[in-house]
Parts: C-alpha cells; sequence; structure tokens
C-alpha cells in the first residue's frame, strides 16, 4: 500500500511506521491519522509482523496536530463549526488513533525532539514507550486552545503529574517523563534506535498469539478501570474546552498576524520560546 506521509517498512519479525514530514516537524495532519490507522491494521493482519514501532523522521517525532493544513483537511480551529459538529470530528481522529490501543500487535513508541500535543496523543497510546533524554514532552495548547483529545496521563503519571503537566502546559524532558512512568524508559539519543530494536526483537521472538493475547489482557485491565471511556470523554471535554474566549482570540491572532504570532503571545508569558512548528 502506498502512503505519502508515513513511510511502512517491515523486516525479521518488526513493522516500523516512521511519520514522514520532517519539514513541519512532523506535525500530525488529517491525511497523516488516515494513513497510519491503515498502517497499524496493515501490521496487524500481516501474519509476518509480530511487534510494530512507530517514530518520527527528521529531528522530532511529532512536534503536534497541524493546523495549517491544505485544503479539504481538518483545520483543528473550532472558529466556524459548532460545538457537536466539532465533537464530531474529534471522535473521527480519536477512532483512526484507537488502532494504536485495538490491534492485537504490540507498538514500542521511540521518541526523540519534540513529542507534543497532538505526538502524546499518539505515542501515550502505544504499548510502551522508550524516549532519548533530551526529548521534549508537554501539552502546551492547554495554555490557549483546549485539552488532550485522548487522555492516557492519569493512568501512566497518576493524577497530580497529569494536572502539573495539564494545568501548566509545561515541558518535560525524556529523563524526567521515565522519572514519573510517563515513558518506560530514556536512554542517550545515540542509543535509542538500538534499544528499541532490541526490545523489538525480544518480542519478534513471541509468538503472535500469546502477544495479543497478554497485550488485550493488559488493555482489558485498563478498560476495567475506564482507559477507553476516558479516551471518548476526553474528545468530548475538548470540544466543550475550545469554546472558550481564549481559544477563538488564539485563532484570530493566528488568523490575522500568523501562527508564530500566536504561539508567541500563548507562551510568551510562561517564559517559553516561540516555536515555529505547529502545536
Amino acid at each position: 500500500m502506498a502512503y505519502e506521509t508515513i513511510v511502512y517498512e517491515k523486516e525479521a519479525g518488526k513493522a516500523r511506521i516512521v511519520l514522514n514530514r520532517p519539514e513541519k516537524l512532523n506535525a500530525i495532519s488529517w491525511q497523516m491519522m488516515q494513513e497510519l490507522s491503515r498502517a497499524l491494521w496493515e501490521a496487524d493482519r500481516d501474519p509476518d509482523v509480530h511487534v510494530v514501532i512507530l517514530k518520527g523522521a527528521g529531528r522530532a517525532f511529532s512536534s503536534g496536530y497541524d493546523i495549517t493544513p491544505p485544503p479539504g483537511d481538518r483545520t483543528h480551529a473550532p472558529t466556524h463549526i459548532t460545538m457537536e459538529r466539532d465533537m464530531w470530528y474529534l471522535e473521527r481522529g480519536l477512532e483512526l488513533r484507537m488502532a494504536l490501543w485495538d490491534m492485537h500487535k504490540p507498538v514500542i513508541g521511540q521518541v526523540h525532539g519534540y513529542c507534543l500535543a497532538g505526538g502524546t496523543d499518539l505515542v501515550l497510546l502505544c504499548d510502551m514507550v522508550i524516549c532519548a533524554e533530551d526529548a521534549v514532552f508537554g501539552f502546551p495548547p492547554v495554555r490557549a486552545m483546549g485539552s488532550p483529545v485522548n487522555h492516557m496521563w492519569t493512568y501512566l503519571v497518576g493524577p497530580q503529574w497529569a494536572k502539573r503537566l495539564l494545568l501548566t502546559g509545561d515541558t518535560i524532558s525524556g529523563r524526567e517523563a521515565e522519572r514519573i512512568g510517563l515513558v518506560l524508559k530514556a536512554v542517550p539519543a545515540d542509543r535509542l534506535e538500538a534499544e528499541v530494536e532490541a526490545l523489538a526483537d525480544r518480542m519478534a521472538r513471541i509468538d503472535v498469539d500469546l502477544l495479543a493475547a497478554n497485550k488485550r489482557i493488559v488493555n482489558l485491565a485498563l478498560e476495567l478501570m475506564g482507559a477507553r471511556t476516558m479516551q471518548r470523554l476526553a474528545a468530548e471535554r475538548d470540544a466543550i474546552a475550545r469554546q472558550a474566549p481564549v481559544v477563538r482570540e488564539f485563532y484570530r491572532i493566528a488568523k490575522e498576524q500568523g501562527l508564530r504570532a500566536a504561539l508567541e503571545w500563548r507562551d510568551a508569558k510562561f517564559g517559553d520560546r516561540p516555536r515555529k512548528e505547529p502545536s
């Protein structure tokens, strides 16, 4: 199957899916979400694939959702549609991302550089995450744009750290992400690929049916704790949050002055450096 925004390859029981918009720091477009979902199910159907590695090309895993997509893409701007219609779009995106959760085979997230906003919506649905020590995790859009449309934060780090990050939009390093349990392991950047490949190789030695059984046992335990329902509720809460006046102001500035100006308006008061990449 041909893909435009991702790269799909397989070798020795492993499928590698690479987010491939490096010029945009792998900002997630609607097309990318659709292609990622198709690639995940392609790997899940393939009897030769035991484990999937999800990573990003270039300097980052993903800087977030692309809020300046080409015509026909989801804009993620709530200023021109009703809340109900916004919720519909958010739930369609949720269905695409939940392939990471629903597929039978394990997925390892490999994170370097930025993993922000929509990047966390993806990677926190992976079964395990290994990152570079200098990776950057966070959800800055909570400052002026809404809330995470997927919510695994509380399940991974507990309520206090979830609130610490989502009530400030602050970012943390890969080292700190490991310390609080957001990721499985943080390693020096030059060892990241080898670390992930070694773990994937160990899983590739396990029968696919047993991999599926044990992944799904853990996920069912999380579902009994409300994890699946929480993802649907997160999409609904984001649609509600995006009705706030500050969100409309953010998009007004972005429209009139450009995205960089809007990001600087959002982040300057926190002492963060303005970013060129989408959020």
